[in-house]
């Protein structure tokens, strides 16, 4: 069966802005971001990719391009099912207000029990999720063969829910995980099980280094929703 390799998309304006972007329209790459996707061709040069598949939104879209330019003939997918999770009325908001929402704390702790006004809940967007990922398994391998690599583009909870599926690991316990803008992941999937190859590699340890806290968490020990802007 195939290797995925999942990558965030680069650094966004929303990121910087310490805004949860959600399916907002218009969120583009900041500086850094186009950055991070001017780099990702070279960081991905030793792989022969089958193909590439995309969220629709832009600032995933964005991030491909570079690579796109560097591999003309390499075919572009878009699938609504890896999109961002629709967190619905919280969509556009600054995170550092939504630390004093409730469901922050069930968002943290109890992700399996969360649902966004107006959105969706945690576990609809990891079952869309790990659907798409099944189900272009199965395409990347009737057309490329076993053992292809291809290209998944998103946004960080949909990928954090896809390598706690790919660990076993409840959703519940998917906040442990970090994927930072335009960090590279690989899943290789095999008929008895998945083997999680690299997580969140970005090849950039000054993310490392210690920091003030992100915007959009109440603690040291929570995660931020949405991904994070990564490092400075």
């Amino acid at each position: 069966m195939p290797t995925l390799i999942l990558v965030r998309h680069g650094r966004s304006t929303a990121n910087t802005a310490g805004v949860l972007a959600g399916r907002t329209p218009g969120v583009a790459l900041d500086e850094r971001g186009a950055w991070q996707a001017a780099a990702l061709p070279g960081r991905l040069a030793s792989l022969t990719l089958a193909a590439v598949v995309s969220s629709p939104l832009q600032r995933c879209l964005e991030t491909l391009q570079p690579l796109l330019d560097a591999r003309p003939g390499l075919p572009l997918h878009t699938d609504e099912r890896i999109s961002e999770c629709d967190y619905g009325d919280w969509s556009g908001r600054k995170l550092a207000e939504l630390t004093d929402e409730p469901l922050m704390a069930v968002v943290q702790q109890h992700p399996s029990a969360a649902a966004f006004p107006g959105g969706e809940s945690m576990r609809a967007m990891q079952a869309r999720a790990v659907d798409a990922v099944r189900d272009w398994n199965a395409r990347i391998e009737a057309e490329h063969g076993d053992g292809a690599v291809y290209v998944m583009c998103s946004h960080g909870d949909i990928i954090k829910s896809l390598v706690a599926d790919a660990l076993g690991m409840h959703l519940d316990l998917f906040q442990r995980i970090q994927a930072e803008p335009c960090s590279v992941t690989a899943i290789r999937y095999t008929r008895l099980r998945p083997f999680l190859l690299r997580l969140g590699d970005t090849g950039d340890f000054a993310s490392l280094e210690p920091r003030e806290q992100s915007a959009g968490t109440d603690a040291d020990t929570d995660a931020t929703v949405g991904g994070g802007a990564g490092a400075p």
